[in-house]
């Protein structure tokens, strides 16, 4: 019983490890270099944010109530 208390103490220290602060790149390095084709070079919030294709909106369309299935004329039987 006397580990719990340690295992608690050393999740919470990892967890504090986070920091707040802005993301620069390290002393002495750039930024990867303008992509082709574009008319500036991104920034590092722009380079973290995930591209349109990466994280599709989702088109969630509900039903209100049961409907019939149209008839489908790609769902044929097996030859």
């Amino acid at each position: 019983m006397s580990g719990r208390p340690l295992i608690l103490l050393a999740a919470l220290a990892i967890s504090a490890c986070g920091s707040k602060a802005p993301l620069e790149p390290v002393a002495g390095e750039a930024l990867p270099p303008r992509p082709y084709g574009a008319d500036y070079t991104p920034d590092s919030e722009e380079l973290l944010e995930p591209a349109v294709t990466a994280v599709p909106a989702r088109d969630i369309e509900l039903r209100e109530r049961s409907e019939e299935r149209e008839d489908d004329p790609f769902d044929l039987p097996p030859e």
